[in-house]
């Protein structure tokens, strides 16, 4: 059976980078940097950083920052790799269409890997 994705569009807010998220969230929280830091396991510079987008998040510390956040992992991981992705269509000055060849090279990806899925009975 060849499974349907549908995309479910959630609303993120305006969010300008990923850094940009981790000082909303953290701040909402009323948190210091150093707070943070303690519960994530990162020093407070790196997150000053991170947040001022001058060091990049670390890929396997998301789960982490869900958890610490208590955010659903899936939209963490969805503003980290739209952000990666921006910051890369913009520094090699790609046109607004990537995103929209972006969304349907997902979508052949998705249904690549449902029809491998698929079992003949």
């Amino acid at each position: 059976m060849l499974k349907i994705y549908q995309i479910k569009k959630v609303n993120y807010g305006k969010i300008t980078s990923f850094g940009h998220f981790i000082k909303t969230e953290r701040e909402k929280r009323d948190w210091t940097q150093t707070d943070f830091g303690a519960k994530i396991g990162i020093n407070s510079s790196a997150i000053s950083r991170i947040e001022n987008g001058t060091q990049k998040f670390s890929i396997s510390k998301l789960k982490k920052l869900a958890e610490v956040f208590e955010i659903d992992l899936q939209k963490v991981r969805d503003l980290f790799f739209a952000d990666k992705f921006a910051k890369e269509a913009y520094k090699n000055h790609c046109s607004d269409n990537v995103f929209i060849v972006a969304e349907s090279s997902a979508n052949y990806y998705k249904n690549i890997n449902a029809k491998q899925g698929k079992l003949e009975l």
